[in-house]
């Protein structure tokens, strides 16, 4: 998987993500149905308010949006719905699975299958970004979209990984990827928590969050009427629906897949006290649910995802390790380490 190491300011960051994904957009994403779905709701009143709202409330954020257009050669208004797909329509083709706690030595540990469209695989790319303005960060970039929503870890060590809500109603708020991009400005853990959760939100998300020095994770299902918080204290699934108990009334949609990869999971983790890299390697890499496995390779794949990477962040102290996971699953394609305020 390429690395792109992008500088500049808001305009020219969204120019820089923009030109990278110029071919995948135009010859990929605009021969969807997901892609022809959304944007014929690039003029409707909920991509108008949230369009106003976001030039409002994140300028910096608007602007990197302005520049991602420039840069795809596409026009705005077709970048802006594109980015606000999960707050238009319920149900999107972003999937994820996500592990979580803590080894032996105490360390903390995000795993995380990034799960979207198949035909992207070779056009997604790490993005290592030092913005003038805002928390340099390293984050999987999907052609087309802002970072942030998907698996990223900031200059400051907070760590977030991303899985896709198909929420029923999606009230007037902020669109779901611009909470997620401002939170990769968040300077710890509080800080991350609050971004994503005290705005009023479109669509919903779920985030696991964790980060250096605080010893605390969080599962987070942010919708756009509640927001639920919790710590993680053992190990701990989950497979992009919501789970909850403070959600059980929320209105979704459940895949089968998202179903099947939660009990898969869960069966996976259960009586186990602590995880490790290769525990969580294994379990994002399973397929004994041969129809709707945990791992996605399936070009059929019901919900017309594959898992596109596979991480691990190991959270100390001091640092935040991370490996990256493809094809092969022994040995990791790409790997980083995060020290002192810096992003290597």
């Amino acid at each position: 998987m390429k690395t792109l190491t992008l500088h500049g300011d808001a305009f020219a960051i969204g120019e820089q993500l923009g030109q990278a994904g110029h071919s995948a957009w135009h010859q990929t994403l605009t021969a969807t149905s997901l892609w022809r779905t959304v944007i014929a709701l690039k003029d409707s009143p909920e991509a108008r308010t949230m369009a106003a709202a976001v030039e409002q409330h994140y300028p910096l954020i608007w602007q990197e949006l302005t520049g991602l257009a420039s840069g795809l050669q596409a026009p705005f208004d077709e970048v802006f719905a594109w980015n606000c797909r999960g707050d238009l329509v319920r149900s999107t083709s972003d999937g994820c699975t996500t592990l979580s706690g803590r080894d032996e030595q105490g360390r903390r540990l995000i795993a995380h299958n990034e799960d979207g469209f198949p035909q992207l695989k070779d056009d997604c790319f790490i993005a290592q970004i030092f913005p003038e303005q805002g928390a340099a960060y390293l984050s999987f970039a999907y052609p087309g979209s802002l970072c942030g929503h998907t698996l990223a870890v900031n200059q400051y060590g907070v760590v977030n990984t991303v899985n896709n809500i198909r929420a029923a109603e999606r009230p007037a708020g902020i669109p779901r990827q611009v909470l997620a991009r401002d939170a990769l400005n968040a300077s710890d853990l509080d800080d991350a928590v609050a971004r994503l959760t005290v705005p009023p939100r479109a669509g919903a998300f779920h985030h696991t969050l964790g980060c250096v020095g605080d010893p605390r994770l969080f599962t987070v299902e942010a919708t756009g009427h509640q927001c639920s918080v919790s710590e993680i204290t053992q190990p701990y699934g989950h497979a992009n629906h919501l789970v909850h108990p403070s959600q059980s009334q929320a209105a979704q949609v459940i895949t089968d897949s998202s179903a099947a990869r939660q009990q898969v999971i869960d069966a996976q983790l259960a009586g186990k006290p602590v995880l490790s890299e290769k525990l969580c390697v294994q379990v994002l890499s399973d397929t004994s649910e041969r129809s709707l496995p945990v791992y996605r390779q399936d070009a059929d794949d019901p919900d017309q995802e594959n898992t596109l990477a596979s991480v691990v962040f190991v959270i100390d102290n001091q640092s935040v390790r991370w490996s990256l996971y493809r094809d092969n699953r022994q040995q990791p394609e790409l790997s980083g380490n995060r020290v002192a305020d810096s992003l290597s």
